[in-house]
């Protein structure tokens, strides 16, 4: 059998430093002063790393970035929040050498919890040497390291016994390399040339289906710089724009958006409104789901308040809609009447993968859409944004507008496809499994994503470590001081 032992940090990731993702652990797990006060101390670190003690400048980050956090917390950070980040940075000429071997082994400076997840579930590692933070018992990361980064040898050394690695990939001269490459009996340094020696049994990484956190970018000590004097400005923007747009008639918003900085491109033709002449029932708008804003944007674009079907959102939002909610129950007859009523009514907005999902997949489809009405209008909803994400999975969803609105300038696309032909519909014969995965299959195209069969619990599962569901309260004004509180809890503390 083949073995390899990788370096992860400036080998099978492009970038060296790992400061970023320390920052990353900081806002996360913990919130915007640990964030503040590690960027504070970037010079200090970076003043090390120059000077030769590029050891001790990591042994400083962990500890900042870590010290007090409860180690769950880090723990869900690296499983919800850090493997976007880095698959986004990985070298695919090294993955394509890593990957064509039979046993393979990361090595990394950084805590293992930090990685162990990411390179086992997407680079396929079957183990990973680095060094384990110490925690106390009342299960808090004291912020210091059990053993010294100088072990890194001893423990490949252990893992392999009488045999040697048959190649180490690394950086001999800093980083882990110079502890593991001399035990190898081949060695590879980067940069990787596209080598066809190692082409065969290529495997891609898997990919990020499931991804959390607020920050959009990578937080390098300048983008980390950026975020923090833009958050003030942010807050008053995002009050502005809330207000002006709770304030003003759906068809105005559209056009006051771009004045404010935002934006809405529309493609496709929208349908006209419902004619009150004719007895027919109301259109379903069938959407894909890439925040909550969704049944709120197509609402501006179509100039008139159609309400949406809702599941697991809080009294507040609902309260603070500019649009009329219907709250499913997941019961499946109960929603099915509910939904049946309010197409009697008029058109209605329904989502059927019934949570987000910011990567570009589309989550399964309910098909209970596909079994109330023939009227279905496919809608392809699409944002972009520059600093931070308007959905979580393990925070407060009651801020989801809010940093959607704290974005300099958020952007949204929505796609109006046509109207379902009878052919199409379960009028047909087709069945309702069917229709739902016919309707997500021309959403995914239009948007250029992919189709999974991946459903809201098994995002919330590897997400968040429960099944998405939030429990009501009775008393609005209760949660509006709970949602003040989390308001500045979310910057200040986790």
């Amino acid at each position: 059998m083949e073995s390899i032992v990788s370096e992860l940090e400036g080998t099978l990731l492009n970038n060296p430093n790992t400061f970023s993702y320390f920052m990353l652990i900081a806002f996360e797990a913990s919130g915007l002063i640990r964030f503040a006060l590690l960027l504070a101390l970037w010079p200090i670190i970076r003043l090390l790393e120059v000077s030769g003690r590029e050891d001790d400048g990591l042994k400083l980050t962990i500890f900042v970035a870590t010290a007090g956090v409860p180690f769950c917390e880090i723990q869900a950070v690296a499983r919800a929040v850090l493997p976007k980040f880095y698959l986004d940075d990985i070298d695919m000429e090294a993955w394509r050498v890593f990957s064509s071997y039979d046993k393979r082994v990361v090595v990394t400076k950084m805590p293992r919890i930090m990685v162990e997840m990411f390179v086992k579930d997407h680079l396929r590692a079957d183990d990973v040497i680095g060094c384990e933070l110490s925690t106390n018992r009342f299960g808090l990361a004291t912020g210091f390291v059990k053993d010294d980064f100088g072990s890194i040898a001893k423990n490949v050394a252990v893992l392999f016994g009488d045999e040697h690695p048959s190649l180490g990939l690394g950086r001999p001269k800093s980083g882990c390399g110079s502890f593991f490459l001399p035990l190898c009996k081949d060695k590879c340094h980067p940069p990787f040339a596209n080598n066809k020696k190692h082409d065969r049994h290529i495997i891609r990484p898997l990919p990020v289906i499931f991804h959390d956190g607020r920050l959009v970018k990578c937080p390098t000590p300048s983008t980390a710089l950026l975020i923090l004097l833009w958050i003030p400005i942010g807050i008053i923007l995002a009050t502005i724009r809330i207000t002006v747009g709770l304030m003003l008639p759906m068809w105005a918003t559209r056009h006051v958006a771009p004045l404010l900085g935002g934006r809405v491109v529309v493609k496709g033709n929208p349908p006209p409104p419902p004619s009150t002449s004719t007895s027919t029932s109301g259109v379903l708008f069938v959407c894909t789901h890439r925040t909550l804003m969704d049944p709120v944007v197509l609402s501006t674009v179509l100039r008139r308040r159609v309400p949406a079907v809702t599941y697991s959102i809080s009294r507040l939002s609902e309260i603070l809609s500019p649009i009329p909610t219907v709250r499913l129950t997941r019961i499946r007859d109960v929603d099915a009447q509910k939904i049946k009523r309010q197409l009697e009514k008029g058109d209605l907005v329904v989502c059927p993968e019934g949570t987000t999902c910011r990567e570009p997949f589309l989550l399964r489809f309910s098909g209970l859409f596909a079994e109330l009405t023939d009227r279905i209008v496919p809608v392809a909803m699409n944002y972009r944004v520059g600093f931070f994400h308007a959905t979580t999975a393990r925070g407060w969803k009651g801020m989801d507008p809010i940093f959607f609105f704290m974005n300099p300038r958020p952007i949204y696309e929505v796609t109006f496809l046509n109207q379902l032909p009878v052919e199409a519909t379960c009028s047909s014969g087709k069945s309702p499994h069917d229709v739902a995965n016919y309707v997500q299959r021309i959403l995914a195209a239009t948007l250029g994503f992919e189709c999974t069969n991946f459903t809201r619990k098994d995002k919330y599962r590897v997400l968040a470590g429960n099944d998405g569901i939030v429990s009501y309260t009775s008393n609005p004004a209760v949660e509006l001081v709970n949602t003040l509180k989390n308001l500045v809890g979310s910057f200040m503390f986790h």
